[in-house]
């Protein structure tokens, strides 16, 4: 299944420096790892209350139960291709299991033209930003591939889930919206508070308290369509001014299109109902439960006796990014005994869906 529109310009735009984008866009790792160590206790998030936030005005609403369409964005890179993959055969294996409200998936392409998945997966193919503007950061086409399927796309489901790539769905996921209210995920590290010099040079003080930034990213979030499409031209332009501030480049660094999402969210008065259940993140959340969500964009290292070693390569490792240029191989070997059930359910679906899918 495959969607073409053409976004009306003169000549098709090229996607620069695609590999190094990837990469430019990843995780530092080691950063992240020794933060989330020193503010967490190393079980994972405590979810005896999944909801760390939830405006006033929805507390007697309960959640959405109309469907929600899944939407990725991706590139036609092997490294992109072969996560969408697993992605797809998880939102399959989950769809019309009971308590899902997930509707149809589409896999937005912002390469601007098709790969060979599009007879695997429902794909819409949408234009890269014009040549150089991404400036080597390819997370910046996302929110304009967005705004371009939003445009030109049929999309029959009232709401739509925000997903990436690299999610493994392992619940039933139902609408966790709240009406207008969207539902997203609070990131440890996008903290508005902390950062508020910077974020109001996007967010003005006549706009409120910067409070009303949430501490989120685009995804995952599920939100009505109606509203991302009145946010998505302004994430586009938020995301593009903090690019081409040198002081906001520099300190928001690779998740400075999540904080564009935020601001330009906080800039439509948009709030969103904070779910620490939404996701789970290995090596770090070490139980799946009743979470909905693997995001396996850590790498994970241990010992051979089973131990995490922080910022350090273990003897056995998964890295996402090991596999820029195809996907892992049929032998990829399994974690040792004492690894947590998270990171061994993430490689054994990963290998079994490489021997089932990518071997094919």
């Amino acid at each position: 299944m495959i969607g073409r529109k053409n976004m009306g310009r003169g000549s098709p735009f090229l996607l620069v420096l695609l590999s190094f984008g990837f990469f430019f866009a990843t995780y530092n790792v080691l950063t992240l790892i020794m933060h989330y160590k020193s503010s967490n206790s190393g079980d994972g998030l405590d979810l005896s209350d999944p909801v760390t936030q939830m405006p006033d005005e929805v507390k007697n609403i309960g959640n959405s139960k109309s469907r929600f369409h899944v939407a990725l964005t991706a590139t036609d890179a092997p490294y992109s291709q072969w996560q969408c993959r697993i992605n797809y055969y998880w939102y399959k294996k989950m769809k019309d299991m009971p308590r899902s409200d997930m509707g149809k998936f589409t896999r937005i392409l912002h390469s601007g033209k098709t790969d060979y998945l599009v007879d695997e997966i429902p794909t819409f193919v949408v234009d890269p930003l014009p040549e150089g503007l991404d400036r080597g950061y390819i997370v910046l086409n996302r929110p304009w591939a967005f705004v371009q399927w939003l445009e030109k796309a049929t999309i029959e489901e009232e709401y739509i889930l925000m997903a990436e790539p690299d999610h493994l769905f392992v619940n039933p996921l139902p609408n966790l919206a709240h009406g207008d209210n969207p539902a997203g995920y609070p990131f440890f590290y996008i903290k508005p508070v902390q950062n508020e010099k910077i974020i109001r040079k996007f967010y003005p003080e006549k706009y409120g308290p910067v409070t009303n930034v949430d501490p989120i990213g685009n995804s995952p979030v599920i939100i009505k369509k109606s509203i991302l499409e009145e946010i998505s031209p302004t994430w586009v332009n938020i995301s593009l001014r903090m690019k081409d501030d040198p002081e906001t480049d520099k300190a928001f660094g690779w998740v400075l299109e999540m904080y564009a999402y935020a601001v330009a969210s906080a800039l439509h008065g948009v709030r969103h109902v904070l779910r620490k259940d939404f996701m789970l993140q290995p090596p770090w959340d070490l139980e799946i439960g009743k979470k909905f969500i693997i995001h396996y964009t850590y790498g994970c290292d241990y010992s051979l006796e089973g131990k995490l070693t922080y910022g350090k390569v273990g003897e056995w490792r998964f890295d996402k990014r090991s596999y820029l240029s195809g996907p892992p191989p049929k032998n990829l070997t399994l974690p040792p005994p004492g690894v947590p059930e998270s990171v061994t359910f993430q490689e054994k679906e990963i290998r079994k869906q490489h021997l089932s899918l990518i071997s094919e």
